[in-house]
């Protein structure tokens, strides 16, 4: 049965079968709605603008098939893919962004400031690099670089437990250094690769094709699942580990399976378009501030993330047409002066 009430003063929407509860605050399905509603009208955009500009019942007749056959290359084939590809990654951003704020407790817990897309870029210029894999290799490559980030840093942070202040002081440590190795492998590349891999590295989704759309998302629907499932647990463990062991919560186990699934997370972004920074960041932030919520929600950040790096995208494409930046350049332009408030905000409460 599926009601509305209120409970701690906040109206709720619940759903409760023989083996399934489910409960969420009716602000936070509302801004969930309206952000994945904003999201598609600017795929839309995405799709009917640029050198060739459609209208919308072209880019319907191109997403049908009905049109004629130019229509239906550039819109399956080119720009549709692109902009599914931002959405994708955008949630799959905002996601890992909110599961490593919660872990820490911390605004500034998110994967690029405490080293863990650091080391996924590290593990994919290892395999671009040096070992000459394709696209699977590389993917590989950054999801090992960055669970062995994750565990260098949680180990060096770790002490009878992991603090969120520490663990993110050890992180931005270590992604200092991964970034002179980084820089270390570009130097050692022939001037061809250094090319290919500085483009890649600014987090770029030109050249991403329908071939990429589906290895990256049946990725992102295996971790997509286990993310969702793991939500409520995330929100107990915030409570601290011994009121969350009290409430049958297993805080170890839920630290591990959500340090795996955040890292996976941030790995299939960096394998497919490279290191795109701050959107998760900002995107959990945002979703909180907009759902008026307690904790960091993960579906809400998603939400957010996607709207974030669509609207990025578009701007990169359309800025300085027809050349088109990469959606990186966008988000760390706009990222970084959030970053600055955020620095300050913090520094003035502690």
């Amino acid at each position: 049965m599926t009601d509305s009430q209120v409970n701690f003063g906040y109206a709720a929407l619940s759903v409760q079968r023989p083996r399934l509860s489910w409960r969420a605050a009716r602000r936070s399905v509302i801004v969930v709605v309206v952000l994945a509603a904003l999201t598609a009208a600017v795929i839309v955009a995405s799709v009917a603008t640029g050198t060739y500009t459609l209208t919308l019942e072209e880019v319907v007749g191109g997403v049908l098939g009905t049109a004629d056959e130019g229509t239906v290359l550039v819109v399956r084939e080119w720009r549709l893919p692109r902009a599914l590809l931002a959405a994708l990654f955008g949630v799959a951003l905002g996601m890992s962004g909110a599961i490593f704020q919660s872990l820490t407790r911390n605004p500034l817990g998110s994967p690029d400031v405490i080293g863990f897309a650091s080391g996924s870029y590290t593990g994919a210029l290892v395999v671009l690099l040096v070992m000459g894999g394709g696209y699977f290799a590389v993917a590989t490559g950054a999801l090992v670089g960055g669970v062995v980030t994750a565990f260098v840093v949680f180990a060096l942070a770790y002490r009878r437990g992991v603090q969120g202040f520490r663990l993110i002081i050890v992180g931005i440590g270590v992604s200092a250094m991964l970034a002179a190795v980084n820089t270390y492998l570009m130097l050692r590349a022939s001037a061809g690769e250094q090319l290919t891999a500085a483009v890649w590295g600014s987090g770029s989704l030109n050249g991403l094709t329908v071939a990429t759309l589906a290895p990256a998302t049946a990725v992102f629907l295996a971790l997509f699942i286990p993310a969702i499932a793991l939500s409520p647990a995330l929100r107990v463990l915030e409570l601290g580990d011994d009121a969350a062991g009290s409430l049958g919560s297993r805080p170890d186990w839920v630290r591990l399976a959500a340090i795996l699934i955040g890292v996976a997370l941030v790995a299939l972004v960096t394998a497919s378009a490279g290191p795109i920074a701050f959107i998760a960041l900002v995107a959990p932030q945002i979703a909180r501030r907009l759902t008026r919520a307690a904790g960091v929600g993960v579906v809400a950040a998603g939400a957010t993330g996607a709207l974030l790096l669509v609207v990025s995208d578009f701007i990169g494409q359309r800025l300085f047409a027809p050349m088109q930046l990469p959606v990186g350049i966008v988000t760390v332009s706009v990222g970084g002066l959030y970053f600055v408030w955020l620095l300050v905000r913090e520094t003035r409460r502690r």
